[in-house]
């Protein structure tokens, strides 16, 4: 005779025994560390340069030789492919010509920053792992 037993154990995070609390508390304490972080981030633009080629006028060409292919026939592959290329070649020029910045705070402030996200972090992996 077999008996079979009905298991009411509770799961947390991740389907492990670890606690749904430490998981929330972690995250958002990794949430308000990166947002603090992030805040310091200041993000200026320079003078647009797409590789080899100065200026913004060569990067358009593809997109508006597309759009009249496009206009002349909606239908044109060709016109689709070079509207989507032109697109994400000014895209690419945007992103390359992006300088970040880490504004100037005091060591206090990047100590709370850091250790709120590594911290709320460490939280979230306590709380996933097996018992």
């Amino acid at each position: 005779m077999t008996t079979t037993q009905t298991s009411t154990e509770k799961r947390g995070a991740g389907g492990t025994p670890g606690g749904v609390g430490q998981f929330l508390i972690g995250l958002v304490m990794a949430v308000v560390g990166v947002y603090l972080l992030l805040n310091q981030v200041q993000v200026t633009t320079s003078f647009w340069n797409f590789g080899r080629f100065g200026g913004f006028g060569p990067t358009l060409l593809p997109l508006l030789v597309g759009v009249a292919f496009l206009f002349y026939n909606g239908k044109s592959v060709v016109g689709w492919l070079l509207t989507g290329l032109g697109l994400a070649i000014i895209l690419a020029g945007i992103l390359m010509n992006l300088d970040i910045y880490f504004r100037q705070t005091t060591l206090f402030n990047t100590i709370v920053m850091l250790g709120l996200l590594f911290g709320g972090l460490g939280l979230i992996a306590r709380s996933l792992r097996s018992a």
